[in-house]
């Protein structure tokens, strides 16, 4: 199992550049940087929650996952 750390880190990581490209595309709709600039950074904190909240909420469930060893010697 993956710690909380490890989990933040992915998260942060994976949303900075997903809000980047957020930015980039609303700036092109809206032609104007602060509400670009604005959206990405509403959709970077949005997503970043959301997605570590996945994370855990995939960390308990036991399907599809290795089932650990009975005793270790």
């Amino acid at each position: 199992m993956e710690s909380h750390q490890r989990s933040i880190a992915k998260a942060v990581s994976y949303r900075f550049f997903g809000s980047l490209l957020t930015a980039l595309i609303a700036y092109l709709f809206m032609g104007a940087w602060d509400v670009a600039l604005g959206v990405g950074l509403l959709d970077s904190v949005a997503k970043t929650a959301a997605y570590f909240l996945h994370e855990r909420l995939w960390a308990r469930i036991k399907w599809g996952a290795p089932r650990p060893p009975d005793y270790q010697i």
